[in-house]
């Protein structure tokens, strides 16, 4: 078995580049290329982290019959953490599927990098805390309860402007982080 083209094959069916897949996995576009050309060989766990940002698994990928997964629990998400936010893969293999739910924890005094128009649309829940959603030339405050719901043609992004996190539940078509 080829190991890098099977995940070279996983990473182009996500629709990631390599740099993408490197940063789910703290690893260096560079890295991945190494891989996808059999010039590097991952370490159980690092291929483990490659698997799980590429909504795989062992048994998935050394298996050619593919269950569709419907659960998922806790030891399947991908976590992503930064100075401004948490960023929660619920489902990791999402990439592959028409929508890509992600529970987000925004830091006080942070925002989320602004997000460009593109074609998809975005649906939030606030969980916890308050955010403002910028969407094109408007702001709008959320609170905990609130919800939103847009197409995704213009410029938008959320802020936390107070000094305690904020928690939501956002869910992207097509999956977009």
């Amino acid at each position: 078995m080829e190991l890098g083209s099977k995940i070279k094959e996983l990473r182009l069916q996500c629709g990631f580049t390599q740099e993408e897949l490197g940063d789910r996995c703290d690893l260096t576009k560079s890295y991945i290329s190494q891989l996808e050309n059999d010039i590097a060989i991952p370490s159980i766990p690092t291929l483990e982290d490659i698997l799980n940002a590429l909504g795989s698994s062992f048994k998935e990928f050394f298996n050619e019959t593919n269950e569709e997964k419907v659960k998922f629990t806790k030891e399947d998400f991908i976590v992503k953490h930064s100075e401004e936010e948490t960023i929660t893969w619920l489902v990791p293999n999402c990439q592959k599927n028409m929508m890509e739910p992600i529970l987000i924890e925004i830091n006080p005094y942070s925002s989320l990098c602004e997000d460009r128009p593109h074609e998809g649309e975005e649906f939030g829940y606030v969980m916890m805390g308050s955010v403002i959603l910028k969407h094109g030339d408007k702001e709008y405050r959320l609170k905990k309860g609130d919800s939103f719901y847009f197409t995704s043609d213009k410029v938008h992004l959320l802020k936390n402007n107070t000094d305690k996190k904020c928690r939501l539940l956002w869910v992207s078509t097509p999956p977009s982080f």
